[in-house]
């Protein structure tokens, strides 16, 4: 039956796939009594379901080669064994023969008492082996639970998985989506969690905050995921695929449109020009820079060196790993932030400190650089060299105070007179600047502007720190908004001090790549924008659209908002005439 779940869009886009639940544990089950009349089709629900469990897992052994078979087929020989356990079965029978259970209230009961079992032992290995339980009683209980129709489930297999979970952790979602994962469906969750940004960044649709979806779908169910209409469709009917495929059709032209723009200059209705720069980790986040017309990279992220490495990356490691990105940018200027771990961020090589009682205001960033002065110099020497190869600026991260820059600065100097020792080539001049993050920082600019080239605003820090809420938590969306009246003065504020002292001002946040935000932006004077290469396009044509001087005359009242509601209302009556609710990605 055709079913709708509500949620919150986290990445724009609409996909058609089958669900996959992650630990599908969590089960409404029916704890309502059978009569006499149900119990022979009740033990055929419960048998048919065991066989559906057992031929995923003879399905599963066929899809598995080489040495992931010899990994994983341990597991399914286990859970094929459980699922023919005499006791087990026979203990299911008599609580739906005897006690009346509904088979997913007897196979939930087996799952408590085996729990019990299994927690009273005094082996570790073998209470571990509870896991094993979960994971079969789950999947017979889904399939147990399924709805669909033979017609569905011969579409459903046709097509790919949606992933469905409570949440998602970044680099889960990374490998997924590299093995063909179509979209996301979290119960949880918010637009501005790291999830969502990586989600949008791979332009996988998303949403979040779908209440009952856990409860509600079950492993292969076919849905209809549209997520800028908010929702999720369970089960959908020939007229949902109907206007699933025209959006294919609209999609498709809308992005051939927009691949034209690749070359275009970008400029605001009123012909003023903007730099729209990059965001980039990769080589191909730089490839796809290059290809959309990037005018550079706003920021180089370093630490994956460090996340994704045993020990700490050599000089050479990072050097060839800078030099590249300098080189394919092809001569456009490459902006290199240092080492920016710390919070989430824990790397392997155990710079990181662990076990701080709130690591999001602990010694993350600069902080954590200054504290290991030999490794920061081994980066510091690396970016130099680098720097060699093409126009390079330096970006220091989670600057709070001046003496920060000074002691960078002073890094600098002594890394530079070392390579000069060694006879190696230096630039003549290697801008340095601060990442406006911390809210100190943005009140105190002007003193840091004494010593820093340029500065770029990290808008997701600042505005969870000026909040108070963490953008990934849901329960906060009220509060976590970019049009806050606070972070927009704090931003004006820094804009501002940035013209007035005739250094760049950039915004590499992720508001900054959302085009929701781009008339935003222009109004409190922001002219460089840095976000996802795969939002160039996006952005570089919305900025088409606006008109600057309008834009910039408004500014004084939007930075007089008392609300965010004020501001969202101000906005939306410059840009869109229908008043229209601006909305995140």
């Amino acid at each position: 039956m055709r079913q709708i779940l509500a949620g919150t869009m986290a990445s724009r886009g609409m996909t058609l796939g089958r669900a996959r639940l992650v630990q599908p544990s969590r089960y409404l089950v029916d704890t309502r009594p059978l009569t006499e009349e149900e119990i022979p089709s009740e033990l055929e629900r419960l048998h048919a379901a065991l066989d559906t469990a057992r031929q995923e897992l003879h399905e599963l052994r066929g899809k598995l080669h080489g040495a992931l078979a010899r990994e994983v087929n341990e597991f399914i020989d286990a859970h094929s064994l459980l699922l023919d356990d005499a006791e087990l079965l026979r203990g299911l029978d008599e609580m739906i023969t005897i006690g009346r259970y509904r088979a997913g209230a007897a196979l939930k009961k087996q799952r408590d008492r085996l729990a019990g079992v299994f927690a009273a032992m005094d082996d570790p290995y073998l209470r571990s082996r509870m896991e094993d339980v979960d994971q079969v009683i789950g999947r017979v209980i889904s399939a147990l639970q399924r709805q669909t129709s033979v017609e569905e489930r011969k579409l459903a297999a046709r097509v790919g998985e949606i992933l469905v979970a409570d949440t998602i952790a970044p680099a889960d979602m990374a490998h997924l989506a590299g093995n063909g994962l179509l979209g996301v469906i979290t119960s949880s969750g918010s637009p501005y969690s790291h999830s969502a940004i990586l989600a949008r960044s791979l332009n996988l649709p998303m949403l979040v905050g779908t209440r009952d979806a856990l409860a509600t779908i079950h492993d292969d169910d076919l849905i209809l995921l549209d997520t800028e209409r908010g929702e999720a469709v369970l089960h959908p009917t020939a007229q949902d695929l109907a206007h699933y495929r025209s959006w294919q059709r609209e999609a498709a032209a809308e992005g051939r449109r927009l691949a034209s723009l690749a070359n275009a200059p970008t400029q605001t209705r009123d012909g003023i020009s903007v730099r729209l720069l990059a965001n980039a980790e990769s080589a191909s986040d730089v490839a796809l820079a290059r290809a959309r017309g990037a005018d550079g990279v706003g920021l180089y992220r370093t630490e994956f060196l460090f996340l994704r490495h045993k020990g700490l990356p050599s000089e050479d490691e990072q050097f060839n790993a800078y030099r590249d990105v300098v080189l394919g940018m092809g001569g456009a200027p490459v902006t290199i932030r240092t080492l920016d771990l710390g919070a989430d961020k824990a790397d392997a090589a155990g710079l990181v400190i662990r076990g701080e009682e709130n690591p999001a205001l602990g010694v993350r960033g600069v902080r954590l650089s200054l504290r290991h002065p030999a490794v920061f110099t081994t980066q510091i020497r690396a970016i130099l060299r680098a720097a060699c190869y093409g126009p390079v600026r330096v970006l220091v991260p989670m600057v709070t105070q001046p003496d920060e820059l000074i002691a960078v600065r002073t890094l600098f100097k002594l890394a530079r007179q070392e390579l000069k020792r060694e006879n190696i080539d230096l630039p003549e001049k290697l801008p340095l600047g601060a990442m406006i993050e911390v809210p100190a920082a943005a009140i105190n600019v002007r003193a840091l502007l004494e010593h820093s080239d340029f500065l770029a605003i990290g808008t997701n820090d600042l505005a969870q720190y000026v909040l108070a809420a963490d953008r990934g938590n849901d329960a906060l969306d009220n509060i976590y908004n970019p049009l806050q009246p606070a972070l927009l003065r704090l931003l004006s504020h820094v804009i501002s001090a940035g013209r007035r002292a005739g250094k760049p001002v950039s915004l590499c946040g992720e508001i900054g790549g959302d085009e929701n935000f781009t008339s935003l932006l222009l109004a409190l004077g922001l002219c460089e924008f840095s976000m996802h290469p795969s939002r160039i396009l996006v952005v570089r044509d919305r900025l088409a659209t606006l008109d600057h001087a309008t834009l910039r005359s408004f500014a004084p009242r939007l930075i007089r908002a008392r609300t965010h509601e004020e501001a969202e209302a101000l906005l939306a009556s410059i840009v869109c005439p229908d008043h229209q609710a601006i909305t995140p990605l």
